[in-house]
């Protein structure tokens, strides 16, 4: 036994097949006997995060499911978690790089990719700030667009994110984060400006509607401006 509990549910994505997907049973799971967790900061009450089904990966599933394809484009989902948005590309044909800090997000990830008859996509530990750069494994490169949902969650004094979104983000690269109004939008905001970042929001609040829960938030779309 892993030391965890999971369950296994058919996952609806508006504009796309459903998504057969493992997760975590529940909030109170958390295993970590060799201390690989903590060594990267994850306490136990973030521990079980990543292996959660939350609104705004839904959301970014969403879009990706009817976003036009485009040829040779290379995207990066960050904080990728059980990677719903992931998956969705992978099976559209995406060149797509799934990324998280957790050490067992990408054995969910590939985990998922097989329940749902997918050949095994591309993975590399996302962990943003200075230390992590030198790590193995760690996202490398450059990328035409990067994803994330729900990456504002904590407060980042040290813009560690932004510099991290710098780094691998191609010259005329968008950024795309699904924010459930979280408080430190404005904060990213700024920093993100700091790297030329120009945003636009666009609101994506819906009623519930049938099977379909209702939500708050919005998509954030970062890109910069067009050197002439």
């Amino acid at each position: 036994m892993p030391g965890y509990l999971t369950k296994q549910e058919d996952v609806a994505v508006v504009g796309a097949a459903d998504l057969i997907i493992r997760s975590l049973l529940d909030k109170q799971q958390f295993s970590d006997p060799l201390g690989a967790a903590e060594a990267l900061g994850i306490s136990s009450a973030s521990w079980p995060l990543f292996g959660l089904l939350w609104p705004s990966a839904a959301q970014l599933a969403q879009r990706m499911a009817s976003r036009p394809l485009r040829t040779g484009e290379r995207v990066l989902e960050i904080g990728c978690g059980l990677g719903l948005a992931s998956l969705v590309c992978h099976r559209r044909g995406v060149d797509i790089t799934a990324s998280d800090c957790h050490p067992l997000a990408e054995s969910f990830l590939l985990e998922n990719a097989r329940l749902n008859g997918m050949a095994p996509l591309k993975y590399r530990t996302g962990q943003w700030g200075a230390q992590a750069q030198g790590h193995h494994g760690a996202v490398q490169g450059q990328f035409d667009l990067i994803l994330g949902s729900d990456v504002l969650y904590e407060r980042d004094a040290r813009a560690s994110l932004a510099s991290f979104l710098d780094r691998h983000a191609a010259h005329s690269a968008q950024i795309w984060i699904v924010d459930p109004n979280r408080g430190n939008r404005s904060t990213f905001h700024k920093q993100m400006a700091v790297h030329r970042f120009n945003v636009v929001e666009e609101r994506l609040d819906h009623p519930a509607l049938g099977n379909v829960a209702a939500y708050k938030g919005r998509l954030m779309v970062y890109e910069r401006p067009v050197l002439v």
